[in-house]
């Protein structure tokens, strides 16, 4: 089996949501894939004739993220006509499923250069805009046990014990790293600018970073409580005894932003002979799904599934990557495997800076990628959770 190496790692600055105020709101969801590709084939002196697919990860494929957006994309760059490409829709966990299906595909030796990646344009397709059975069709939603995720972050919180102020304190870290981490310029490397019809940019920066303190995070009211009468036979009948407790706020859980990621991967053979320069492996990689009322605990068993795999255990991993998808997961995520919060989201996630859905799962491995490489570490591990209970992990290791 060839190694299915990274090459580089590309994303667009993240910006808030808004139809009307968000800073991409006038720019098309393949407009903001168009610079990346430009990038992957500029920085790494890329010929795109050698791309055997591109796989993007979309959350919402309707809209102007539908005909297949992955396509849509690489010819709306210039790419050449001979470059495929297929879009993934794993809710959240999208642009992770596409990484390492791509991977799988190196790895295989049935590709030799792939691009992987995500986009997710909420202000122009929003969440839920696709209309789909699980959360209309009241027949479906009763089969699949739907519930809000948001409700399922309060979910566990309560089971968990996960006080308000708990929540809040993750969030408040969150916030504080991430803008250390901005102002330092910790995420140069793979930022990418979205330019204007000017040639100007847009953002410089992910533009959700906020200063704040524990007295205004708990100034905020709980984002979900009105619905928790809705849901509490569901949450009665899957966990007898539980009363919903909703502590989760606009502070504590992820703003909804657009983004837009890339990663260029390759096999040993390809890079020796288009002088391409890995660095890093995907190692392994699982998906699993868990029960899906509580639903955001996908990730945990894939973790499991992939350090099981591997033989690894959760000290042999020098920095975690975690989706912030709301502060219970993450808590739930990190009690779970006794990690060391020196060791996860050491920049901040996406309670600080948003998610971008089918763009998280290449932010995340970029992200990872870069700090290994600053601290001069070895391995890192990414994980996303999703809807109905969907989860991904991803293994990378450099040397």
């Amino acid at each position: 089996m060839q190694s299915a190496n990274i090459i580089d790692t590309v994303r667009i600055p993240r910006a808030r949501s808004h139809a009307e105020k968000g800073a991409y709101a006038q720019v098309k969801p393949v407009a903001l894939l168009a610079p990346l590709f430009h990038a992957l084939q500029t920085r790494n002196d890329l010929d795109p004739t050698i791309v055997d697919d591109v796989l993007l990860g979309c959350s919402t494929q309707s809209g102007e993220q539908g005909s297949n957006i992955a396509k849509m994309a690489a010819m709306y760059a210039g790419w050449p006509d001979s470059v495929p490409g297929a879009s993934i829709s794993r809710f959240c966990c999208s642009g992770s499923d596409a990484v390492n299906t791509s991977a799988a595909h190196v790895a295989a030796g049935m590709a030799s250069v792939m691009v992987a990646g995500g986009v997710e344009h909420l202000s122009r397709v929003p969440m839920f805009s696709d209309k789909g059975p699980w959360y209309t069709d009241k027949e479906v939603m009763r089969a699949t046990r739907f519930m809000h995720m948001g409700l399922s972050a309060d979910l566990i919180a309560t089971r968990e014990g996960y006080s308000r102020a708990r929540l809040d304190e993750l969030a408040l870290q969150s916030q504080q790293r991430a803008a250390h981490a901005s102002q330092a310029g910790h995420f140069a490397n793979a930022l990418i600018p979205v330019t204007d019809s000017d040639g100007e940019p847009i953002l410089q920066a992910d533009d959700g970073i906020r200063t704040t303190s524990m007295e205004k995070l708990s100034a905020l009211p709980e984002s979900f409580r009105e619905f928790a009468p809705l849901a509490q036979k569901l949450v009665g009948f899957t966990y007898p005894g539980t009363e919903l407790d909703c502590r989760h706020t606009a502070g504590n859980a992820p703003a909804l932003v657009d983004g837009a990621s890339l990663v260029l991967l390759a096999s040993e053979n390809a890079c020796a002979e288009y002088g391409l320069k890995p660095r890093a492996k995907v190692r392994h990689f699982a998906s699993a799904s868990d029960e899906p009322v509580q639903m955001l605990t996908g990730h945990l068993r894939a973790t499991e599934k992939l350090l099981s795999a591997t033989g690894l255990k959760s000290e042999d991993i020098d920095l975690w990557e975690i989706n912030e998808s709301f502060a219970a997961s993450v808590l739930k995520y990190q009690q779970h495997f006794a990690i060391d919060f020196d060791k996860l989201n050491v920049n901040g996630g996406a309670i600080a800076m948003g998610h971008p859905l089918g763009a998280t799962g290449g932010i995340l491995i970029g992200m990872l990628l870069d700090e290994l490489e600053k601290r001069g570490l070895q391995r890192g591990l990414v994980a996303i959770c999703g809807g109905a209970g969907v989860g991904v992990a991803t293994l990378i290791e450099r040397g």
